[in-house]
């Protein structure tokens, strides 16, 4: 049977009309699926007894389910593995910020990038996530803010896995969020995220959606983010950067380089001047995470000294930078820690 979860209203219109009902009907069934969150057709109530049968013989909605939770000290930062109907297990967490809820969203259960500071990479990808499970993480959410009168007012796509690897799925995501019968979200309220994948940045520039790109950076240099990061042994730095400036150009959107400061490796002022040189007159600002820990990792986080040292020299070589506010820590919120303390079970 066909999962119609993560259908957008011409999809679900085309097989609705090809079991030879009216139109109409997938309006009303698209509306059930997205604003009044049914999991199943028993629910969808202004359709006939017989008709709700029918659907549910050619059709299934698979959503998903909560298999762990994590919430912050502060309250601030919820943190949920959700599993699907195969068993896989994605990560998806809520950010409560000043300026409204933001939603991190995993692409692909694991990742095959290999980036040496990151959990994410630790077991591999399992597999990519279709268009209905990436919505099926943001629809979790919005269902436990449904409680409290709150919505989404921000997704990121910098959960677990590369984007670009899952372009289809990802980009279908983005534009079914967008329409007012899902979350009717702004497109300059999504940012996805990118370990540099060239040819999808490129593509994405194409799109003509306003959306925010942002680049895992890392480093000012071949030599040290090939270290940190292998993809960019396929894609150098300036392949990256040179597709970024090409997207800003094209979209007229600022480009976020996120730049994740490792105690001593590459957070020295050496680095810092790289970067400031490599991102000279660029419409870009600079995003600086201090590492957040990862115990099958040796690398540690700076001392707060040195992450304010280097923000301090970029700003003052007029490259806007800006050290992120911690999220989630005493929660384990970076991406794959959770996911994988249930793999290790």
């Amino acid at each position: 049977m066909t999962n119609i979860f993560g259908l957008n209203l011409t999809e679900l219109t085309s097989l609705i009309t090809d079991l030879n009902l009216p139109k109409f009907r997938a309006k009303q069934i698209i509306e059930w699926l997205y604003q009044k969150h049914a999991t199943s057709f028993d629910e969808m109530t202004n359709l006939s007894k017989d008709l709700r049968e029918k659907l549910a013989q050619e059709f299934t909605i698979e959503r998903a389910k909560s298999c762990d939770r994590l919430d912050s000290s502060d309250g601030k930062t919820t943190k949920f593995l959700l599993e699907f109907d195969d068993g896989i297990g994605v990560e998806t967490v809520l950010m409560r910020q000043p300026y409204g809820n933001s939603i991190c969203v995993s692409s692909q259960a694991g990742c095959n990038m290999g980036c040496s500071f990151c959990a994410s990479t630790l077991h591999g990808m399992a597999r990519n996530l279709s268009t209905g499970e990436i919505l099926a993480q943001a629809m979790f959410i919005q269902e436990l803010l449904n409680q409290t009168g709150e919505q989404i007012n921000n997704i990121v796509i910098m959960g677990s896995g590369e984007p670009m690897l899952n372009y289809d799925n990802v980009l279908n995501f983005i534009r079914l969020v967008h329409e007012p019968y899902c979350l009717n979200l702004g497109y300059r309220n999504i940012t996805i995220s990118t370990s540099g994948i060239v040819p999808g940045i490129n593509k994405l520039a194409q799109e003509n959606l306003p959306i925010t790109l942002s680049i895992s950076l890392h480093a000012p240099n071949n030599e040290l983010r090939i270290e940190l990061m292998p993809i960019n042994k396929r894609y150098p730095i300036e392949e990256v950067i040179k597709a970024a400036v090409n997207y800003a150009n094209t979209t007229k959107r600022r480009i976020t380089y996120e730049y994740i400061l490792i105690d001593k490796y590459n957070d020295n002022m050496t680095e810092a001047v790289e970067l400031c040189k490599l991102l000279k007159n660029q419409l870009a600002n600079v995003n600086l995470i201090p590492i957040n820990p990862v115990k099958e990792r040796n690398y540690n986080r700076p001392s707060l000294a040195r992450i304010k040292a280097f923000a301090k020299y970029l700003n003052d070589h007029h490259l806007t930078a800006t050290i992120r506010q911690e999220m989630g820590t005493d929660i384990q919120a970076a991406c794959g820690q959770l996911r994988n303390k249930h793999l290790a079970k």
